[in-house]
């Protein structure tokens, strides 16, 4: 029996193990996912805190059922730990370690280098390693494979390498792990069987395509149709608004065509790790091709300049009231990067709330899913401030109340009835009913 016949036996009959590498907003949904398939999974994470916090139980994200958390800590199947060693246990290693960009907006693969390099002092054969990380086209063969090369043994034949775009869209109720299609892409016909037969057992549907290339091109194209649709929203918004015209009530009507038209709203700017950042991946390597993205990346320059804009909002309605900027006191509501959820990472609030406070305001934010602004690498100066407790004596209090983020448990009622000036960027105020002089929109 052949080392690939053997392993999808193991899968077919639910007794292999699967390692996941990073437990994070992607990693940790996915090891739920192959630990209810009836999987043993191994969870490997750099931060002992996340480590100590699964064991534990702990509800670390807040969209997924706390009771999820508190039954995987407590099974015998489910395991969460930061020694790689134990690498050599599982028969399939899927990582999901973050991509970043670096400070000149280009590709950071250090997580995932890294991560190939403490696979391979552990690989055998007969394992399979699919990489999750949004990256650009040819990253699995090109960077990934030569990495695990150097155990030895031979891609394809010892062991098994894929691609497989992580499709988390957190906080939807409509869609989990399980129930999102599953690209799968492989460079050789037996990497990409076994990877969709891991697959299968947790995921409803799998979709395979011919290369890891094309599975990487998948992933990049979902995120930047997105990203070029908010950025076209988001500047007739501007042109629509030197026309005194609503861009909600014109997308809202728009949207009751029954085709050829996909609603896509505005808002402060783009959140999250994907769609502020994907973009940069395809943009970078088609650079190194030779190709030119200037509709992209015109895209982005629309969707990075959003924050500065809803900043001018605020300092322009405010001027109108006769308050300067410069003394200014502002409240920002939401801090998370969309509703509901608890992930800040790459927030437009985060920039809102530095340029207010680079034009001398002083600037206090509340976030029930957010109590505490952690350490990033972007926004070092915010690190440690603590949501705001608010009263109607406090909302008065302010001269701006900006929401940026409208979590649907918001007391938007109190902060109409108390607030001096409001800027809605998300229009949360008029789809609740709720109007007056002092709520603009921006």
């Amino acid at each position: 029996m052949s080392f690939a016949q053997s392993l999808a036996a193991r899968i077919g009959s639910g007794d292999a193990t699967i390692g996941v590498i990073g437990l994070g907003y992607v990693g940790a949904p996915l090891s739920f996912a192959f630990w209810r398939a009836g999987f043993k999974v191994v969870g490997f994470d750099i931060s002992a805190e996340r480590v100590a916090a699964l064991t534990a139980g702990e509800h670390v994200i807040n969209y997924l059922s706390p009771e999820l958390f508190a039954e995987a800590a407590a099974s015998t199947t489910f395991d969460a730990t930061t020694d790689f060693s134990r690498l050599a246990e599982a028969d399939a290693i899927v990582i999901c370690v973050p991509t970043p960009l670096t400070r000149h907006n280009e590709p950071d693969l250090s997580f995932i280098r890294a991560t190939g390099e403490a696979i391979a002092p552990h690989l055998r054969r007969g394992q399979t390693v699919i990489l999750e990380s949004t990256t650009w086209p040819g990253t699995t063969r090109q960077v990934l494979k030569p990495i695990l090369d150097r155990s030895g043994l031979v891609c394809g034949k010892d062991y098994f390498l894929a691609f497989s775009p992580e499709r988390e869209d957190p906080g939807n109720p409509n869609f989990h792990t399980a129930s999102i299609p599953k690209v799968v892409g492989a460079d050789d016909d037996g990497s990409r069987a076994i990877a969709c037969a891991v697959y299968a057992k947790a995921i409803d549907r799998i979709v395979p395509v011919s290369s890891s290339a094309a599975a990487e091109a998948v992933k990049l194209t979902e995120n930047i149709f997105r990203a070029v649709n908010i950025a076209l929203v988001n500047e007739l918004k501007t042109i629509y608004g030197a026309m005194n015209v609503d861009i909600w009530e014109v997308v809202d009507a728009a949207a009751t065509k029954p085709f050829g038209f996909m609603p896509f709203y505005p808002g402060p700017g783009l959140g999250g790790h994907c769609i502020p950042i994907d973009p940069f991946y395809l943009t970078w390597k088609a650079r190194e091709c030779g190709v030119e993205t200037r509709f992209i990346e015109l895209a982005g320059a629309v969707n990075t300049r959003m924050p500065r804009l809803v900043v001018d909002k605020v300092a322009s309605a405010l001027d109108k009231r006769g308050v300067a900027m410069h003394d200014a006191r502002v409240l920002i509501c939401g801090l998370a990067y969309k509703k509901n959820i608890n992930d800040i990472r790459e927030s437009p609030a985060l920039v809102v709330m530095e340029l207010i406070e680079e034009r001398g305001a002083a600037c206090d934010y509340v976030d029930p899913f957010a109590p505490r602004i952690p350490n990033t690498r972007e926004h070092p100066d915010l690190a440690g401030r603590i949501s705001a407790v608010l009263s109607p004596g406090k909302i008065a209090a302010y001269d701006a109340v900006v929401l940026v983020t409208d979590h649907d448990d918001l007391p938007y009622e109190e902060l109409a009835a108390n607030a001096r000036l409001i800027v809605d960027t998300r229009n949360a105020f008029t789809r609740r009913g709720l109007s007056g002089d002092h709520i603009v929109k921006a």
